[in-house]
Parts: structure tokens; C-alpha cells; sequence
């Protein structure tokens, strides 16, 4: 066997492979002797097939197992005896000449072929001590508990029937048809739906058009899905709702009271207000972390400059402009809506791409140098949560990630990263700064984008 290294520029890897056909019929005469006491053959005992018998039959299909074994052996060997990391698995280009594949799997010519890898690049890390992090720290206030259970207090109203027409704050039930150019669409119906008036729950015009109608009544409306739609069949068209009208209630009184809290599933409103409490600053901390994380990536990434893969960042980026280019589609909207073009947004977004790739690299040192390790319990968790987001799904959930390693490889990859911001955080400076709600809330990503969330491999 011949391995000669073609191409060794940046962290590309390029080698030129040869593997006699001689120590290929070796390893696959080897293999024949093994299963000839495995296979059943009719005319034949167990274990009295000839090997020559056994080629003819299983020659092309074992010798072809072979090859995969022997490419996939040289890959791990030569990256091995390099001492060096693949970035990604090898790329390997086997001959393209008519009948060369064939001669290869008959034994009749030496196994050529071309393989590619990128390496991962050597760096040293930054002085984690020189990051400075200002935490900042939002007080849960009373007016902000009091804001959260009126709102709570407000979806949970109850509401009595009323006669009259109805007027803005009513609650109708009703059943409806929608049809464009006299036809029904599809998810345009409803036979038992309710709305409140005033609460822009429908497509603007919808609601303000069932003003003045009492129980019993009906109304065709006449109504123009918005341009930016979530459907885009539906988006920037006339419809016609053809409306029938079962019941007109008007909203009760809200009382903050222990019945309310009960409703909600609460003993007591106290323990309402409590809870509410808690969720409030289970929100506060969720962004403070997001903020300092924040601060701890964007440093990392200033005193960390190295080369990186090419096809790393290649694919982040494909990832990034897929879900880009998807919510566009889906919002019916173009990159000039976003006031930007395709091109700017491509250069933006190949950024944020590379700053991922390099923040992972440089999370994934971190991580490697001081032994931060996710463990299998971490990993079920992770697993149970997402089977929980999908009731009746457990089974197919589970054999998924089975045969998925890439997936599981995905779970594990924000536990470690969330494991190696904790360890930073033991080491960085950090100073506590109290904020207000509006300012601890307030979105980052207005900013000119610089990158999420490093994705960094383990």
C-alpha cells in the first residue's frame, strides 16, 4: 500500500492512495476462508465450500465491503501517524473511467484513488482572566407582578351571555366559511370558533365587521389577507366569510382573588403572586446569562485569530442562509424589506459563520484542555426534554437518535457549551450592575450581526 501526500497547503490535506490488487485478493481470500463456514450452500456440506466456489458467488459484493474497510482504515491510519485532527470526515474520489471500478472489485486492478481532508488549526488560548463581564441584574418590583397577574387575570376572564349586539370587548361564537373567488379554501372554515372583539385575534377587518350582530344573525364580510401572511396562497387576496353567529357574551369583572388563583390552578392568590414572582426572575436570569454569555463569546472572539476550515465555515454558513433565506420565504419578504441586499446579507452572514466556527474551536479547546466532559446523564436529559415536547413520539424519538449519531452529536453540543461558559465564568472578572427591566430585555441582535451561540464540537 502507497500513501503519498499531494497537497499540504493551510489546513488542507490532499493524498494519493494506491492499494496493490495483490494485497486486496489477500484480505478478501482471508475473508471467503471465514465465511466458509458460515454460508449454507445447497450440493455442498457445511464448511466443504471451495473457496473458488465461494468467490464466484460472493466475490464482487465481499471485495467491495473490502475496499470500504481498506479506505476507511487508510483514513484513520494516515490521520493517526500525522498526529493531526480532520476537521470533517475525508473526502475520497475514487476513478471515474468506464469498467475501472469493475476491475478493482474483480480482483484485475490496483485500487486508486484520492483523498481529502481539512485539519483542525493548532492555537494557543487566550488569559480568560484579562475578560471582563458586567452582569447585568433586573429587580422583580411589585408594579411588574401586579402588571403580569392583571394580564393573567385578563386571558383567564370568564364571560356571561348577553342579549343585544355585540360590541367591542364581547366574546362571539360563531361558525364561518371563508371562500375566494366563490370557492372554499383550505383551513377556511370553522364550525364552533370564537372571537373577542377588539382583540385583533383574526386578520385585520375580520372582527370589526361582526360589530352590531346578535345571536342567530348572519353576515357575509368581505376581507384582504395581508401581503405578508404566513400562507402564501392566501397572502395579498380577497376573501369572503360567510358568518353565522350562535352566542354574544360580554366580559365579566376581573377580581383579583383566591377564585382566580384557583382557576389558574393555584391554592391561594398569594401563591399566585409568588409563582408569578418566580417566573418573572426565572425570565431575568435567563437574559442576564444570555447577556454575560454574550460578553464572554464577543472577547473570546477579539484575542482569538487563527485559519479555519474551509468547509466548516462553508457549511455553517449553509446552515445560517437556509434558515434565512426560509424565513424570508415564509414571511413573504425579500432582503430589501430588511433594508439590505442579497449580497450585503451574504457577507453579513458569512461572517457570523466564521465567528461560530471560530468560537466552537476555540469552546471545544477549552472544554478539551480542562477536561470538561458532557456525561451520558446529561445527554438522556436532554433526551427526555425533547420527547416531552413530542407526547406519543418517545419510541420514534428514541430510535432516531440511535441511528443519528450526528443528532446525538447536536444534543450534547449546548450542554457543553453552557458547561464551558460555567468554568469561565469561574475565572473571568465579573461585576454585578443593576439594570432596569426595559434595558435588561432589551434585544442585542439590533446591533449589526456579529454571531449567535458558538456550535462547537466536542
Amino acid at each position: 500500500m502507497q500513501v503519498t501526500e499531494t497537497q499540504a497547503e493551510g489546513l488542507s490535506r490532499e493524498f494519493q492512495v494506491t492499494v496493490p490488487a495483490a494485497e486486496l485478493d489477500t484480505r478478501l481470500l482471508s475473508r471467503l476462508n471465514e465465511i466458509q463456514g458460515e454460508v449454507r450452500i445447497k450440493g455442498f456440506r457445511p464448511g466443504k465450500v471451495p473457496v473458488s466456489h465461494l468467490r464466484r458467488l460472493f466475490g464482487k459484493s465481499t471485495m467491495a465491503e473490502i475496499v470500504q474497510a481498506v479506505i476507511s482504515e487508510v483514513a484513520q491510519e494516515t490521520i493517526s501517524e500525522r498526529g493531526e485532527r480532520a476537521a470533517q470526515q475525508p473526502d475520497f474520489q475514487l476513478p471515474e473511467e468506464a469498467g475501472e471500478a469493475e476491475k478493482v472489485l474483480l480482483g484485475e486492478a490496483d485500487l486508486t484513488y484520492t483523498m481529502k481532508y481539512e485539519i483542525l488549526p493548532t492555537f494557543e488560548l487566550g488569559d480568560f482572566k484579562s475578560v471582563k463581564v458586567e452582569r447585568p441584574i433586573a429587580e422583580v418590583t411589585d408594579e411588574e407582578v401586579e402588571t403580569e397577574l392583571n394580564r393573567l387575570a385578563e386571558n383567564a376572564r370568564t364571560y356571561s351571555a348577553k342579549g343585544g349586539t355585540a360590541e367591542d370587548g364581547d366574546r362571539l361564537t360563531m361558525s364561518y366559511v371563508g371562500k375566494i373567488d366563490g370557492e372554499p379554501f383550505e383551513g377556511g372554515g370553522d364550525e364552533n370558533a370564537s372571537v373577542v372583539l377588539g382583540s385583533g385575534q383574526f386578520i385585520p377587518g375580520f372582527a370589526e365587521q361582526l360589530e352590531g350582530l346578535s345571536a342567530g344573525e348572519e353576515k357575509t364580510i368581505t376581507v384582504t389577507f395581508p401581503e405578508d401572511y404566513g400562507a402564501e396562497h392566501l397572502a395579498g387576496k380577497e376573501a369572503t366569510f360567510d358568518v353565522s353567529v350562535k352566542d354574544v357574551e360580554s366580559p365579566d369583572e376581573i377580581t383579583l382573588d383566591d377564585e382566580l388563583a384557583t382557576r389558574v390552578g393555584m391554592e391561594s392568590l398569594e401563591q399566585l403572586r409568588d409563582a408569578i414572582r418566580q417566573q418573572i426572575q426565572n425570565q431575568f436570569g435567563i437574559a442576564t446569562r444570555q447577556k454575560v454569555k454574550r460578553q464572554i463569546l464577543d472577547q473570546l472572539d477579539e484575542v482569538h485569530s487563527f485559519e479555519l476550515p474551509p468547509k466548516m465555515v462553508d457549511q455553517e454558513f449553509d446552515n445560517i442562509w437556509r434558515q434565512v433565506t426560509g424565513e424570508l420565504s415564509n414571511s413573504n419578504r425579500s432582503f430589501e424589506d430588511e433594508g439590505t441586499t442579497e449580497e450585503a446579507a451574504r457577507d453579513d452572514y458569512r461572517k457570523i459563520a466564521e465567528r461560530r466556527v471560530r468560537l466552537g474551536l476555540v469552546l471545544s479547546e477549552i472544554g478539551e484542555k480542562n477536561s470538561i466532559e458532557v456525561s451520558e446523564e446529561e445527554v438522556q436529559r436532554a433526551l427526555s426534554a425533547q420527547m416531552r415536547q413530542f407526547p406519543g413520539r418517545e419510541k420514534e424519538l428514541v430510535e432516531y437518535y440511535q441511528n443519528n449519531p450526528d443528532a446525538v452529536a447536536a444534543l450534547r453540543a449546548p450542554i457543553f457549551e453552557e458547561k464551558v461558559v460555567d468554568f469561565l465564568l469561574e475565572l473571568v472578572d465579573v461585576t454585578d450592575k443593576t439594570v432596569s427591566r426595559e434595558e435588561l430585555m432589551k434585544d442585542d441582535e439590533d446591533d449589526m450581526p456579529t454571531g449567535g451561540d458558538a456550535s462547537p464540537t466536542p
